[in-house]
């Protein structure tokens, strides 16, 4: 009698734990919030921040999860040395005040089994507003050398800084700033 309850008991917690949702943690030296910002309307300039942490959970069979992501602010990169100092101050992202910029998931949103969006909230500059990411490719692998899932996405979004309190060179900038969200994370 015994026995049947084991197996019982472990053939229910091989059920639940097949479809348990995975948990993956940011792969930090893959992964690079980037953007796109006006420059008086005759350039583009683009920067990326070279540190981000945080945790996605995917439970794909039942087509949910959350994204919990922080960036650092000090680490932006323009390839410009006196443009990153500049965007630092307190004028462009105040860095000293806001170190981190966030985004916490409210849903994601799946086409058949992938995911294809997520709507969240983004907190910049210490203003917290809706943004929602388009998931444009998403790809889970079996990593060959790390001998674990891998899932890597390609990411955008778009957002106007001033309503974060970024208006230096307004008008003569377009406030609109473009997301491009490279990312990979592994499985936990």
């Amino acid at each position: 009698m015994k026995i049947k309850h084991i197996v019982a008991a472990l053939a229910a917690l091989a059920a639940t734990t097949a479809f348990a949702a995975d948990t993956y943690k940011i792969e930090k030296n893959h992964t690079y919030p980037s953007f796109e910002a006006d420059h008086m309307g005759i350039s583009v300039w683009r920067g990326k921040f070279n540190s981000s942490d945080g945790t996605i959970v995917l439970d794909r069979a039942k087509k949910t999860g959350s994204l919990d992501i922080t960036v650092d602010i000090n680490s932006i990169d323009f390839g410009h040395d006196k443009m990153n100092e500049h965007a630092k101050a307190d004028d462009i992202f105040d860095a000293a005040k806001f170190p981190t910029a966030t985004f916490k998931s409210k849903s994601i949103k799946f086409n058949g089994d992938v995911p294809a969006s997520v709507d969240g909230e983004f907190t910049l500059k210490g203003v917290t507003k809706p943004l929602t990411l388009t998931i444009n490719k998403f790809k889970c692998i079996q990593h060959p050398m790390l001998k674990r899932e891998v899932c890597g996405a390609d990411v955008t979004g778009q957002f106007n800084r001033a309503d974060f309190g970024i208006t230096k060179g307004l008008p003569m900038f377009s406030p609109e700033v473009k997301l491009a969200i490279q990312v990979e994370a592994i499985k936990q």
